[in-house]
């Protein structure tokens, strides 16, 4: 048996026989996480990530594993990326290049593999991007190379994470029926207008890593707020409703609910049973893993199979990367540059980022839920006008040719 499947029967098959699955609190402060920063750059980065503790997770849980095991729907996997960066790398003549020819972007990830695509979607994003007319002109160009779309609704004007759920500008001032209201209108309004231009998507994700709820404060949970998971749900079930009702009967969309806490089965728990008690359906579990923020391979597995066997709902990896340099191309702070973020046996390098993809997907793919991996921001290149945190994160090298790891979607198992 090659090492890499070694590996990953290890931490998959020993689960099934009576490993504990860690069961710590909520996962670290991510701002804590400095990356290497050039002596000539701005030691600022243009997204600041934190993630308060929630007072309410427990700090252990049961570890008896159950034993019903769900029988998994034939379903596709999805072999995804989030690049909803692309029209500002574009915009400032980056350009990218397979087979020693420069191409389109999402031709390039069509050609490996790439079945879906996810794209953030802010309500009245201050500089454009992101809102709904570069949704549709994206998802436009995603439907013509035959992949699948993933909508992903912050239900904010800017990034909405663990540490950051601001209410749109237009709805500050809404109180809970308001923002019912404002929530079913516009994911109602979006969705009808993806299908009338014959992009439906296949999956729409209410909220992004909406471990503590959504649309502060009203929609928050956890702490001081874990008593609102009343209008917390009935908020997520607007945006559900808005998503069914701009369907027709055989129109066939999965709602998705998206957690930042990958291998954190606690914080998972915790919301899916606070969650399963407010009635609030949906089909499929989104989940974070960045390693240097969420934990290793292990815990992530035992949380996988974990999962699989307590909850019916599809489990799909939304946000993973890995990075294939510690260097930087710009003088914009990167998030990753240190060799204390990186996994043991996994080197910042071209192949390191290939295997730790590969694994990943192995690791997934053993889980009887697992449905999909979508890595985030690969086509996140510096170019002139566009400063980049993740260029030594994307799927290309700095000069715009793809990396070894983009080849990794396209090999199925």
């Amino acid at each position: 048996m090659p090492q890499r499947w070694l590996r990953i029967w290890f931490l998959s098959v020993s689960l099934l026989t009576g490993c504990q699955v860690d069961a710590p609190g909520y996962s670290p402060d991510m701002v804590g996480n400095a990356a290497h920063v050039p002596p000539t750059e701005t030691a600022v980065p243009p997204i600041t990530f934190t993630q308060p503790a929630l007072a309410t997770v427990p700090t252990t849980v049961p570890t008896t594993m159950p034993t019903s095991v769900p029988t998994p729907t034939p379903r596709a996997f999805w072999y995804g990326v989030d690049a909803s960066f692309l029209p500002q790398p574009e915009a400032a003549g980056a350009r990218f290049y397979a087979d020693g020819a420069a191409q389109d972007a999402l031709a390039i990830f069509a050609a490996h593999g790439v079945n879906s695509m996810r794209l953030r979607v802010w309500v009245n994003p201050a500089d454009g991007h992101n809102g709904t007319a570069e949704t549709l002109a994206l998802a436009r160009r995603i439907h013509a190379l035959d992949m699948a779309l993933l909508l992903d609704l912050h239900y904010s004007d800017t990034w909405a994470d663990p540490g950051h759920q601001t209410k749109p500008a237009a709805w500050a001032e809404l109180d809970v029926s308001g923002l019912e209201t404002a929530v079913y209108t516009y994911t109602f309004d979006l969705i009808t207008a993806l299908k009338a231009q014959g992009t439906l998507p296949h999956m729409v994700q209410i909220g992004n890593e909406i471990s503590p709820g959504f649309l502060w404060d009203e929609g928050r949970v956890g702490g001081n707020y874990d008593g609102n998971w009343p209008q917390f749900a009935a908020l997520l079930q607007a945006g559900i409703a808005g998503v069914q009702d701009a369907l027709e009967p055989d129109d066939q969309v999965q709602i998705m609910l998206h957690l930042d806490a990958g291998a954190n089965n606690a914080v998972c728990r915790w919301f899916l049973d606070n969650l399963q008690a407010q009635g609030v359906a949906f089909d499929v579990l989104g989940l974070t893993y960045y390693p240097w923020w969420q934990g290793s391979l292990e815990d992530l597995a035992a949380n996988l199979q974990d999962l699989s066997r307590r909850y019916p709902q599809e489990i799909v990896l939304v946000e993973t990367a890995y990075p294939w340099t510690l260097d930087w191309q710009d003088d914009t702070h990167n998030l990753v540059g240190q060799t204390q973020q990186l996994l043991p046996g996994y080197p910042a390098t071209p192949a390191g980022q290939a295997a730790f993809l590969r694994d990943l997907l192995a690791l997934v793919q053993a889980a009887p839920q697992g449905r999909g991996v979508y890595y985030w921001a690969p086509e996140a290149v510096a170019a002139p006008g566009f400063g980049s945190f993740w260029e030594n994160v994307a799927l290309f090298d700095f000069n715009g040719r793809a990396l070894p790891a983009l080849s990794v979607l396209a090999e199925r198992p």
